[in-house]
């Protein structure tokens, strides 16, 4: 790792908390929506890939949220008796199945997402564009390590 001599043990602690809190807050803006399901973290988490990966298959999901079979099966069970999701058996291959939002899955997204969207928008809103630009730059050096 290159050394990154303008950044102190303090500071990097500093950006951890924030990001933290960050993360933290933005989700602590739709409690009230998740209370309202009675559903939680884990199931915004699945409705939100849901919403950006359309027909994404169980095996992809599992993979992009990281989690194990069983804790998946047990939030999909939960958005199956909310009948916030649909399935559909792969045309070439039957053993694969694709998750789709319904109608109702997109309304609990939609109001999850509005609820979010503001937080955002307004930093944003509120930022430079240059601000902006390496803030998403380094966010995605972040995720990729």
């Amino acid at each position: 790792m290159k050394e990154l001599l303008y950044l102190k043990d303090e500071q990097l602690k500093d950006l951890i908390e924030k990001l933290f809190i960050s993360y933290r807050e933005i989700f602590a803006d739709s409690k009230k929506v998740l209370n309202k399901y009675s559903i939680g973290l884990a199931h915004n988490k699945v409705i939100h890939l849901l919403s950006m990966y359309e027909g994404i298959s169980i095996s992809e999901l599992l993979k992009r949220l990281n989690v194990t079979k069983q804790s998946l099966n047990r939030v999909l069970k939960d958005l199956i008796k909310l009948e916030a999701i649909d399935f559909k058996k792969d045309k070439q291959d039957t053993r694969v199945k694709h998750v789709f939002l319904n109608e109702k899955g997109k309304e609990i997204f939609n109001e999850i997402f509005t609820i979010q969207k503001q937080r955002i928008y307004n930093a944003l809103l509120n930022s430079k564009s240059n601000e902006v630009i390496n803030f998403d730059s380094v966010l995605n050096k972040i995720i990729n390590g």
